[in-house]
């Protein structure tokens, strides 16, 4: 008798955590066992990609506290051998609905951003309120799972739980897709191989966390001394005052906002540099794809997983966040000598969708056997 295990995640959106448990889902159905998935809020482009082999179970509530009682009632029907919750809020739920169930179903929450520096700006009883639970709840968990170290010493921090009961696994970031989207023609003439001048790339959600900002304003101090150009993908809510800020700083022939793309990685592989700009990451998605692509790149310092990835700027510069003008120093270098693509490769070997699915199998307690 097959394995059964669920993943219990709020699908609010089309960000990298959706992409990850997407890729981590078709590589679990290489595998024999059952998969259920637990979705509350399932608005999300990805959930259109879901395997047949996976049962798909949308939650009626849209939080993630009032499904407590779906998820327990969930629990005591169909008693999985193991449950992985994404996210914090889900996380949490997850240890209420368990314990009110009484199934014996292990636990793992599945932490993929660095908290304290998340809540860093918001106001002090909004981040008490946010991390004082956490000790007491997060002992009901049987493992945290954080996709970087940064992140690891973060939940340990946080919720005083042994470094024992937190594992490191990379994020499922390459895929034998990858390549392949990569591969397909240029979307966009600033792209094409007569292309007149450089172009760098950003991508993320256009919100504060990415402070695009910053790149903008280091694009300009660098546009000064030469021609390029500048793409940065992805929708959000500061869209129009990056456009603003753009006709501002005199940029915005140079500038292309394209929105959200189904298939960044054509965009990405036709880059010059890229440039993660972030004010805090749980790990940096892009970063690793673009490296696993063999796109130059610059990163902020920010916590957590660029350093690590870039093995604290030995394969790449790191500058701090918010500083336009070391952002347009490092961009500069790294367009005048770009590193070897092997070693771009190499640091990113870890984040290979097979090897962080094991990883993932076996702190689950699932022993991965090959169908």
């Amino acid at each position: 008798m097959k394995q059964r295990l669920a993943i219990f995640i709020s699908f609010s959106g089309d960000g990298g955590v959706e992409r990850m448990v997407m890729n981590l889902l078709r590589e679990f159905c290489r595998h024999e066992i059952d998969i259920d998935l637990l979705t509350i809020r399932a608005q999300s482009r990805h959930l259109q990609q879901i395997d047949e082999r996976i049962r798909w179970l949308p939650f009626k509530s849209k939080h993630s506290l009032t499904s407590v009682p779906e998820l327990a009632g969930y629990l005591k029907k169909h008693r999985p051998a193991a449950m992985l919750a994404v996210k914090d809020r889900a996380g949490r739920a997850a240890v209420l609905a368990r314990r009110i169930s009484g199934i014996k179903t292990r636990l793992a929450i599945r932490l993929g951003t660095n908290l304290s520096a998340a809540l860093a700006h918001k106001p002090s009883w909004q981040r008490w309120s946010r991390t004082w639970p956490m000790p007491l709840v997060y002992r009901g968990t049987d493992q945290i799972i954080a996709i970087s170290r940064g992140v690891a010493e973060d939940a340990h921090r946080l919720t005083g739980l042994p470094m024992n009961r937190i594992e490191v696994i990379r994020n499922p970031v390459i895929t034998d897709s990858l390549a392949r989207l990569a591969a397909e023609p240029a979307p966009h003439a600033w792209l094409g191989s007569d292309r007149a001048c450089p172009v760098i790339m950003g991508a993320g959600r256009l919100t504060r966390q990415k402070d695009f900002p910053t790149l903008l304003r280091a694009f300009a101090l660098l546009r000064r001394q030469r021609s390029l150009r500048l793409i940065v993908l992805g929708d959000g809510r500061d869209r129009t005052a990056l456009e603003a800020l753009a006709h501002d700083l005199g940029i915005e022939d140079d500038l292309l906002l394209p929105g959200f793309q189904r298939n960044p990685y054509h965009w990405l592989a036709g880059a010059d540099l890229f440039v993660l700009s972030s004010l805090w990451e749980g790990s940096g998605n892009v970063l690793t794809e673009a490296m696993a692509l063999g796109v130059p790149v610059v990163s902020t310092d920010c916590p957590s997983g660029p350093g690590e990835m870039l093995q604290n700027g030995r394969i790449a510069p790191l500058v701090p966040i918010s500083d336009s003008n070391a952002l347009a120093e490092a961009m500069e270098s790294v367009l005048l000598a770009p590193p070897e693509k092997h070693l771009l490769y190499e640091a990113v070997k870890e984040y290979q969708v097979e090897t962080s699915a094991l990883h993932y199998l076996e702190t689950l307690g699932l022993l991965p056997i090959p169908a």
